[in-house]
């Protein structure tokens, strides 16, 4: 029996599953996290710059280059440990710094990327974050603290994983531009189930954040489709009232069909963009398995209050955008429609005006053919005439007798000859 064949993707789509592991934590610790984003075109961007940009990071610690293809990297750059992930839209950069700093969210962390690396990056950093790790200690210090750190009236706080640890976060960006979130864990908690709770974290933020440009681009796309909508609701009145040209108003509403056309395509990307990543953030929450850490606000209440309103808006804008599209396209096949049956009637106009000249012109032409049977019948008898002039004198005939004589006969010939003419014509 030959051997079986395997499919030339098996073993890749089998190690895709396991190609990005999560890392393994213990506290205390600090997480220093960065997502790189071009601002254009970001999905067929050059991965190779961003894999240029990561090598480029690793030489600078004499640390290992990851494989060709790659598009997962974890390894040690110095004292700290990186973990680097290429996505659709973003790459990603995670260093674990293996201590906290005095000062919490201490901004020299991030210090780990050096200044210069990160004005050679091929994009604009999207999100970044501080994630302070630590052991748990009284609740009544963890409030304080979260209270110190964090802003009232935006912080969201749960106890996940079943009581695991306690995580922390208010989505805000601070003085130096990075967002926060604190862990306080059990001691006894498993350094793999820290590391799922820290790259969730990161998760939830990059997601957030790359879902957002969604409703970035609805902000810049409504005041335009404020007009389209009320421009498209004029064409659709002057088709109703008749007052206008049906093909003026076809061309005009042409353009506005294919321009929201192009408004639909152009954003058919984000918006799906938006809806998976929307997605992400909600399973990622749900995960975490939250309960209520002294009355304040979980993640996923945050999200519903702040986060969720913006997603639909995303939605409902995106169709609305589909819907008058349809709309247009609609009113366009009924006013094409009407235009086809405009032009149906001038044509048939047409033929019966052509019907009638052709009518016309058939009975001037059998008024033309009877006068030239007369014509040529007259020149015909002259001539007959002529030539039996001599004949008839010498009979004793009369010229008169002789016209006489020959007219009905010549007049009969030239008529058969004219008829078989045009019937050969026809």
């Amino acid at each position: 029996m030959p051997p079986l064949t395997d499919h030339p993707l098996r073993y890749a789509l089998a190690n895709e599953l396991h190609a990005r592991p999560f890392p393994s934590l213990s506290a205390p610790c600090t997480a220093v996290f960065l997502a790189i984003k071009q601002p254009e075109q970001a999905a067929a961007r050059d991965r190779g710059a961003d894999r240029a940009h990561l090598l480029d990071l690793l030489d600078r610690f004499g640390a290992a280059h990851p494989s060709p293809e790659g598009n997962h990297y974890f390894g040690k750059i110095g004292k700290h440990s990186l973990k680097w992930e290429s996505h659709t839209e973003f790459v990603t950069y995670t260093v674990f710094i293996e201590h906290l700093p005095e000062r919490a969210f201490d901004p020299s962390d991030f210090e780990v990327f050096p200044a210069d690396w990160l004005q050679e990056a091929p994009g604009a950093r999207i999100t970044s974050a501080l994630i302070r790790v630590e052991t748990r200690g009284s609740e009544s210090a963890l409030s304080r603290a979260i209270s110190e750190w964090f802003v009232g009236e935006s912080v969201a706080v749960a106890r996940v994983l079943d009581d695991a640890a306690v995580v922390a976060g208010d989505f805000r960006i601070d003085a130096a531009g990075h967002s926060r979130f604190a862990v306080s864990a059990d001691k006894d908690i498993g350094e793999r189930r820290m590391g799922r709770i820290v790259q969730r974290l990161c998760e939830i933020e990059t997601y957030k954040t790359m879902s957002m440009l969604g409703f970035a681009r609805v902000g810049e796309m409504s005041g335009r489709m404020g007009q389209i909508d009320g421009e498209l609701t004029r064409l659709i009145a002057e088709m109703s009232s008749g007052e206008h040209p049906a093909e003026d108003t076809l061309r005009s509403l042409l353009k506005v069909s294919a321009e929201l056309e192009a408004m639909v395509s152009d954003a058919s990307f984000r918006f799906s963009a938006t809806h998976a990543y929307e997605g992400i953030v909600t399973q990622r929450i749900e995960v975490l398995r939250e309960e209520r850490f002294e009355g304040r606000q979980t993640f996923e209440e945050f999200m519903s209050r702040r986060y969720t309103p913006a997603m639909r808006t995303v939605s409902s804008t995106e169709a609305r955008l589909r819907a008058m599209a349809d709309r247009a396209m609609r009113a366009g096949d009924l006013l094409r429609t009407r235009v086809d049956v405009e032009r149906s009637a001038q044509n048939q106009a047409l033929l019966e005006s052509m019907d009638r000249r052709a009518d016309a012109q058939l009975r001037l032409q059998r008024t033309v053919e009877g006068l030239s049977v007369v014509a040529i019948s007259y020149y015909a008898v002259s001539l007959s005439v002529y030539l039996l002039d001599p004949a008839a004198a010498a009979m004793g005939m009369s010229k008169g007798l002789v016209t006489a004589g020959v007219t009905l006969p010549i007049i009969g010939l030239v008529w058969w000859a004219i008829r078989r003419v045009r019937k050969h014509l026809d």
